[in-house]
């Protein structure tokens, strides 16, 4: 282990962040009452331009006047390359209530990115007196934004989470298709003349990971954009979870119940886990430093595996 300890990301449920439109206000009350961890109202790419004041102003409403549980409350604005985002950030910290937790930043590019934000989100929540600051998270959505991921996640200390867009990311790297996360048809390798279907998202989301997980942040998988193939939302939830993200984006709320199964451990899991802490502390009092559980080898490292385990259970039983 370096010298320099990997932090802890934030001690919150991000098992499944509900996306709606800003302009839709008829949404928010479902919303508020949906499973989903993380509530993400939408300024930008779901709202068409001539509805954007619009779904601002419902938005700064709805964030006071609207009961959200203990659900945490994101807003995407609108992206830096645009006309719109400067408004979005005064008007939300200068009129919205204090229950507001989070802002989304998309199209990140750089850490410069991020510093302007900040630099604008600061200087309004000293002028207004806010007293509970505003944290981060961004979207990867282009080639510059994974070159510069683990700067982006050392930015500022607002940062919570970094979530991959998979749909802007395709078209920024140039990638031949129109699907939005998932298996993609010409991605495939052939082997005794069978196809095998690779994620061509694998590598990009490793990436995110490790940033994220290097500046103790909350690595989250973005969209799939077919929300009537349940079958294909698992099976990239699954494979998101096992290389450490924490949760994904539900853009339909049939897709909130597969996120949080996916994203919670089994009773049987966090049963081994607790299982495995018991036998290395009876190990360690006898002064061994591994010992054998169900036939394999357990040791300091799997203490730290069964902790993430047990800490999320502890998270949603919470």
């Amino acid at each position: 282990m370096s010298f320099r300890l990997q932090p802890q990301p934030p001690a919150r449920l991000n098992r499944c962040q509900l996306f709606g439109p800003g302009s839709r206000s008829a949404l928010f009350e479902k919303m508020a009452k949906s499973d989903a961890d993380v509530i993400n109202i939408d300024l930008e790419d779901s709202v068409a331009p001539d509805d954007k004041p619009t779904a601002l102003k419902q938005t700064i409403e709805a964030i006071s006047d609207i009961d959200w549980g203990n659900k945490t409350l994101s807003v995407r604005i609108n992206g830096l390359d645009t006309p719109f985002w400067y408004r979005d950030v005064v008007d939300l910290l200068e009129q919205a209530g204090d229950r507001l937790d989070q802002i989304m930043i998309p199209k990140v590019g750089n850490a410069g990115d991020i510093y302007a934000v900040d630099a604008l989100v600061t200087a309004i929540e000293r002028a207004k007196g806010r007293k509970k600051p505003i944290a981060f998270e961004v979207i990867i959505e282009s080639a510059a934004g994974i070159c510069h991921v683990e700067e982006i996640a050392a930015a500022s200390p607002r940062m919570q989470a970094i979530s991959l867009g998979a749909a802007d990311f395709a078209a920024s790297m140039g990638m031949a298709t129109t699907g939005i996360g998932g298996t993609q048809e010409n991605y495939y390798m052939v082997r005794d003349g069978q196809k095998y279907w690779p994620d061509p998202w694998h590598w990009a989301q490793t990436a995110i990971v490790a940033a994220c997980r290097t500046h103790g942040l909350l690595p989250v998988d973005g969209p799939f954009g077919d929300f009537s193939d349940k079958d294909g939302f698992v099976a990239q939830a699954r494979r998101s979870a096992t290389l450490g993200m924490v949760g994904k984006w539900a853009i339909h709320p049939s897709q909130i119940a597969l996120a949080n199964e996916v994203f919670s451990p089994s009773a049987d899991a966090v049963t081994e886990a607790r299982e495995i802490l018991a036998a290395m502390e009876e190990a360690t009092k006898s002064g061994a430093g591994a010992t054998v559980y169900k036939g394999r080898l357990v040791d300091i490292a799997s203490i730290k595996q069964a902790e993430v385990i047990v800490r999320q259970a502890e998270l949603i039983a919470g």
